[in-house]
């Protein structure tokens, strides 16, 4: 305390994700950091089943249970100060049920955790890799959203400057996102107007989840501090492709070596790789549920839109869903393709690590890679294409939900089901301007 005083810290902010991976948080004096610590921060937890539009969604544990109390503590080995808020600190929390005095089932932190205990269990330790895009947009009150896309330049893909960020988004964000030390290397506009991409260096794979959710959260608050809007949805624009989260995924052995590189291995990767590759073809269905987890992700698979929608891989071919990149050696990896910006950072990367460690506990190989431009249904089997088949998936592979846990998978579906349920009973502009005059 007394060097946070020292600093000019006179506020903590505590956060943690909630399902979809938004924050949710509460701001402690800084005085009274201590008693948090000890007893901890009272929050409901319906928090965990409450929807974007603020409906608590009837989970177990939540309403039926009289809407009981989580209790979240700060985890001060994330503290790190606000660059754009003065005085204040953030750091992220542990949840736990004060009935058991285990980890909160829905939290999505510590179902992380568990996968990796399980990885621990076979001598890996998963090493990622996220990528993230956004759109940035400007308040337009003539649009029927109330936004509009901030720069509706196009051909600016892999750019960076004025010519397609007039208003030097993109180096003020990268400025203080370093000061936030969350490690964020580097950045450039993406194929779509107002569209941007802001790569974070790989860590062990709870790090990883941390910074990425941390990123979104900083991303979007900057934004509201301009006026903008920062969004990862994720296809938010009919005229323009969507937003993805790509994740680079390697294994560090007993030995402190990449389990996944192999020189003398068929196309240079180790077994434990090729099978982390089966793993992740084999529960794809299952892993598109916590990948591309909104009824909007589905709009942007399709062909044509360099968004995987097939189950397939490939040596360095970004047209599949699961890429081999060409470094090898200290840098052999998958990247796999296949989530959306919307993804909640932690529940994509336990879901992916849970589908590659059972394919290496399975042994199977790989089918052929795929080789040229992909997006052919004779060649390999399509995605779930719509979330309802998605949950369907997952509900289905009792092998992953076994190791992502009965509660939260309960709990995850549920919420989602909820989700799909409302949106089947609203009335669309689509459907206004289709049928209303004609019909």
């Amino acid at each position: 305390m007394q060097r946070l005083a020292a600093e000019g810290i006179d506020v903590v902010r505590v956060t943690y994700p909630d399902l979809i991976g938004t924050d949710r948080a509460r701001d402690i004096l800084l005085d009274h950091l201590p008693s948090a610590c000890d007893h901890g921060l009272a929050f409901c937890r319906a928090v965990y089943h409450t929807s974007p539009q603020g409906d608590v969604v009837p989970v177990s544990g939540g309403l039926d249970a009289g809407l009981p109390d989580i209790t979240v503590r700060p985890d001060l080995d994330t503290l790190v100060p606000l660059p754009w808020e003065p005085g204040v600190a953030s750091c992220l929390a542990d949840v736990t049920d004060p009935a058991t005095g285990l980890p909160a089932p829905e939290s999505p932190r510590d179902l992380l955790r568990t996968v990796l205990a399980r990885c621990a269990e076979h001598g890996l330790r998963p090493v990622v890799g996220p990528e993230l895009e956004y759109f940035l947009c400007d308040e337009d009150q003539a649009s029927p959203s109330g936004w509009k896309r901030y720069s509706g330049a196009a051909g600016v893909v892999y750019t960076a400057g004025l010519r397609a960020d007039g208003d030097n988004h993109l180096l003020r964000t990268l400025r203080l996102l370093r000061d936030m030390n969350i490690g964020v290397t580097s950045g450039n506009h993406e194929f779509d107007g107002g569209q941007f991409e802001i790569n974070l260096t790989h860590s062990e794979a709870l790090s990883a989840a941390d910074r990425a959710f941390r990123f979104k959260s900083a991303i979007k608050e900057l934004a509201r501090k301009e006026g903008k809007l920062a969004t990862f949805m994720a296809k938010p624009f009919n005229d323009a492709g969507g937003s993805g989260f790509h994740l680079h995924l390697s294994c560090e052995n007993d030995e402190g070596g990449n389990a996944f590189d192999d020189p003398a291995g068929r196309y240079g990767l180790s077994a434990t790789a090729r099978h982390a590759v089966a793993g992740i073809l084999a529960h794809a269905p299952a892993l598109a549920a916590l990948a591309n987890p909104t009824v909007n992700s589905y709009k942007r698979f399709g062909p044509d839109t360099l968004a995987p929608w097939l189950i397939d891989w490939g040596l360095d071919n970004r047209s599949a869903m699961v890429r081999i990149p060409p470094e090898r050696g200290f840098g052999a990896r998958f990247e796999l393709r296949l989530g959306d910006a919307s993804a909640n950072p932690y529940l994509l990367i336990a879901g992916a690590i849970a589908a590659a460690l059972l394919g290496v506990l399975a042994g199977e190989e790989p089918p052929a890679p795929l080789e040229g431009y992909g997006y052919d249904t004779a060649r390999a089997a399509v995605l779930p294409m719509s979330l309802p088949a998605a949950l369907d998936a997952l509900e289905a592979d009792t092998e992953l939900t076994d190791i992502l846990g009965k509660d939260f998978t309960a709990s995850f579906l549920s919420y989602k089901r909820d989700e799909i349920e409302r949106f089947q009973r609203h009335v669309t502009d689509w459907e206004f301007t289709e049928y209303a005059y004609h019909l």
